[in-house]
């Protein structure tokens, strides 16, 4: 894989601020955390004096700063979630002029401390955008903000500023199959927007047995759990990265019924990397991802989802992942990353920041 800039011999001072619901660790946590950790111990790997802002059991090669042990999910005591997202990223902040650049990976919780960072200031939302969020986006428009789809861009329309930057994964480390398994699957929490009853339904109607894995959440007991069945639905609960890939390499195909547009797809580009197709609704980032006929097949609707699946499982595996890693490598990521944080520290505009507002 090619990079997309030369690279630099310059080092930079790079402070990562990842949220604090889990610790981020090579190869572990959720996706926002495992984004992080990539970005993070390339940029160290290529020199640059890295500062990592996360849970004090986190693991890292970067200078690890943490103000709260533990995340709020592993910490029964740390109910109010926002609240210590937000005491985590004023900790950061205190420690901006350290720094040539910050990148908040924490949700919208770094944007009302704004005023107060003097460096180039970058921030990745990795979540859905509210309209009250996005506005608030607009008038700190001296933020850089890194959008991870096209989709998402159309929040910031107008805006300067904005960085489009696919998200990537580490496509060395996934297995890989070349030939398709005799389940189809599913990855995500099991709630309603990502549409976990709704694969159950592709699934019987293509006559291929599923396999649901991820963590329960509300409801469960009552919508998903009557539809699981010894024979044809499984459900294998809560997995960890390696378990999730020896899924997505050992499936005929992932099934991504999503009910409402995401910004990202993360598990969809997982899915390509082991080779193995998808067959997905087309709304938010999904058609930016999935290229029909190539590596996998969209519909306008869940409904129409099982008619995809004969089609998908005659895909060459080994071209889906040959384009999975020319598309999604994370060292592409990095390179977009790098080249964005030379540019800003080295910006002719006061400490880098535009005169927006």
């Amino acid at each position: 894989m090619e990079p997309v800039a030369a690279r630099s011999s310059r080092s930079l001072r790079i402070a990562q601020v990842a949220p604090v619901g889990t610790a981020v660790k090579p190869g572990a946590g959720e996706s926002v955390e495992e984004l992080v950790s990539l970005l993070t111990e390339e940029l160290v790997r290529r020199g640059h004096q890295v500062t990592l802002f996360a849970t004090g059991d986190s693991q890292t090669s970067a200078n690890l700063q943490a103000f709260y042990e533990h995340g709020y999910e592993d910490d029964q005591e740390l109910w109010d979630w926002e609240f210590t997202e937000t005491m985590h990223v004023a900790n950061a902040c205190t420690r901006a002029d350290e720094f040539d650049v910050m990148h908040y990976h924490s949700y919208h919780f770094a944007l009302p401390f704004t005023p107060f960072v003097h460096i180039p200031n970058v921030q990745t939302h990795h979540a859905k955008l509210s309209p009250a969020i996005a506005a608030a986006y607009h008038y700190f428009a001296e933020v850089h903000v890194v959008v991870a789809s096209q989709f998402q861009r159309r929040h910031f329309e107008g805006r300067p500023n904005v960085e489009l930057i696919h998200q990537g994964i580490d496509t060395e480390v996934v297995p890989f199959s070349s030939h398709p398994g005799d389940y189809l699957l599913f990855v995500g929490r099991m709630i309603a927007d990502r549409g976990p009853a709704q694969a159950v339904e592709v699934a019987a109607a293509s006559g291929m047995p599923l396999v649901l894995a991820g963590p329960a959440e509300e409801g469960f007991e009552e919508e998903i759990a009557p539809l699981l069945d010894a024979d044809r639905v499984t459900y294998v609960g809560r997995v960890d990265p390696t378990q999730r890939d020896r899924l997505l390499a050992g499936a005929g195909a992932l099934v991504y019924p999503l009910r409402y547009p995401e910004p990202v797809g993360l598990v969809v580009i997982e899915s390509m990397a082991c080779g193995t197709p998808v067959v997905a609704v087309g709304i938010g980032a999904v058609p930016e991802i999935v290229e029909p006929g190539r590596t996998g097949y969209l519909a306008g609707t869940w409904e129409e989802l099982a008619a995809k699946v004969p089609d998908a499982l005659l895909l060459d595996r080994a071209a889906i992942r040959a384009r999975a890693v020319e598309r999604f490598d994370f060292r592409r990521m990095v390179d977009q990353h790098e080249q964005l944080y030379l540019r800003l520290a080295g910006d002719g505009t006061e400490n880098g920041r535009a005169s927006a507002r």
